[in-house]
């Protein structure tokens, strides 16, 4: 053990301190973070919403939400807090990105966030056009043409013709834009940042707000990084015969990725590299921040849009079952980690604790397990990471690894055989385990189950190592 341990001091430890001092990757890990406002503002709309229009009819098929006054009034309310946040989440995002990315090169960063924006708005779908085959009668055909200017509807002899401008698609607006603001923003932005660091600015006399001066600064560079992603996207237009980045970017790099992200071996291996980190003291869910968020965080801001919109006239729940057959929804997103694997925090310590307050017969451990199991319960687990420790705690390495590796197995297995809803709703992290689940899966009752089966397996695991603890003298060390 010692030997593994000096080996992965020696190569894994260097790496991962590396990746989570990378700028780039800490300014993403931060935009991330800085959406979490507007999006659990719009999940708890969503989680709202399931609870009061979705989860009765399970129980009750006679109910119908939207003939109960107050309640659809309350469905509606959360339909426009919906839309002003998970609806526009890439929108969000977009501005996030840039402003963190700014920051790390320590230029304006609120430009930085507009030029963030204002790159995803100039790539996006801004009209329609849609026909239906039928038969128009010709004094029907002309009365349609005559107002087609103003109406955005035409006709022929043998087909109906919708069309306008001036309206933005929200599939990328929302979640599905994650992928193109990570890398065109990420264009946009550094080209921004570069300028403003060579100092390619207007100047201003020094009687000149600052305020004003550094908004003056900020035009140039803004402006010749915008029109750098408009020549991208106008030759790429022209490539793919008038085909948009962001539809080719969801199409041959997110969808592969998210595919991918679905495999069972795909969430094991990011849960090994999560509890590595956390083995050597380094925040593994911040520094794999990039990867959880961008990949399956990504995918459950789908699955949320999705059972809040409803799908091939489904809703809720089965909504987002039938896009995941036709792989428009995925079943394993970010939240799943938390429902299923890390009650308690990374690597399912709550388990730890008990098995500790049950076995354990050396009062160091008593004493940290204790103090630990308040705030455990709200899955925050650094008291036990570097309390007891867990940090470069040899004989607690195995367990460390192997149990949220068993229980994540039997989440994903749960999920994949329909033992359980997909996790359609985000919900904080620090609700408490099995509640977590129960309602991140849109209140199926299944889900804490799970939660438990996997916490009754992990506890089995992390038992024996906590008894072989009891031999250890505290006062030798670990």
């Amino acid at each position: 053990m010692d030997g593994l341990t000096s080996w992965m001091e020696k190569y894994i430890l260097p790496v991962a301190a590396k990746i989570g001092a990378q700028k780039h990757l800490v300014a993403l890990r931060d935009a991330f973070i800085g959406t979490m406002p507007a999006t659990m503002a719009g999940s708890i709309a969503v989680m709202i919403n399931a609870i009061i229009r979705d989860l009765p009819p399970q129980f009750w098929p006679s109910y119908d939400a939207s003939t109960i006054p107050v309640i659809r009034e309350i469905i509606s309310i959360n339909g426009f807090v919906w839309n002003g946040t998970l609806a526009v989440a890439g929108l969000v995002f977009a501005f996030s990105w840039g402003y963190n990315l700014a920051r790390a090169y320590r230029v304006n960063d609120l430009a930085g966030g507009i030029v963030g924006m204002a790159t995803l708005i100039q790539g996006i779908a801004f009209s329609y056009s849609t026909s239906v085959a039928t038969t128009v009668p010709a004094a029907l055909m002309d009365e349609i043409n005559a107002g087609s200017a103003s109406t955005g509807w035409s006709a022929t002899a043998d087909a109906l013709t919708a069309g306008g401008w001036g309206w933005l698609k929200l599939d990328h607006l929302n979640g599905n834009a994650y992928f193109t603001v990570m890398i065109m923003g990420a264009i946009s932005v550094i080209i921004f940042c570069k300028l403003m660091l060579a100092d390619i600015t207007i100047k201003m006399p020094d009687s000149v707000p600052p305020a004003v001066s550094k908004a003056f600064a900020a035009i140039l560079p803004a402006t010749i990084a915008l029109y750098v992603i408009a020549i991208i996207n106008f030759v790429v237009g022209k490539l793919t015969d008038g085909q948009l980045i962001i539809d080719l970017v969801q199409k041959y790099i997110a969808e592969p990725f998210l595919g991918l992200s679905q495999g069972l071996g795909a969430v094991l291996i990011v849960t090994i590299f999560v509890q590595i980190f956390w083995f050597f003291g380094i925040h593994g869910p911040n520094v794999l921040a990039p990867v959880l968020e961008g990949i399956w965080g990504q995918a459950q801001l789908i699955n949320i849009d999705i059972f809040q919109k409803g799908y091939e006239g489904q809703t809720g729940t089965n909504a987002v079952l039938a896009a995941i057959e036709d792989g428009k929804a995925y079943m394993w997103v970010r939240g799943s980690f938390d429902a299923f694997a890390w009650f308690g925090g990374s690597g399912g310590t709550i388990v730890l604790l008990i098995a500790i307050l049950i076995f354990s017969k050396r009062a160091d451990y008593l004493t940290v397990a204790k103090l630990s199991i308040g705030p455990g319960v709200f899955n925050i687990n650094e008291p036990v990471m570097f309390g007891l420790p867990i940090v470069l705690n040899a004989i607690m390495f195995i367990p460390f690894i192997v149990a949220p590796l068993v229980a994540t197995t039997i989440g994903w297995l749960a999920t994949y055989f329909g033992l359980v809803a997909p996790v359609s709703q985000q919900v904080t992290w620090v609700v408490p385990p099995m509640m977590l689940s129960f309602l991140a899966t849109g209140a199926d009752w299944r889900a804490p189950v799970v939660t438990l089966v996997c916490m009754v397996v992990t506890f089995f695991i992390w038992a024996p190592f906590v008894i072989s603890a009891n031999k250890i003298d505290p006062k030798l060390g670990e």
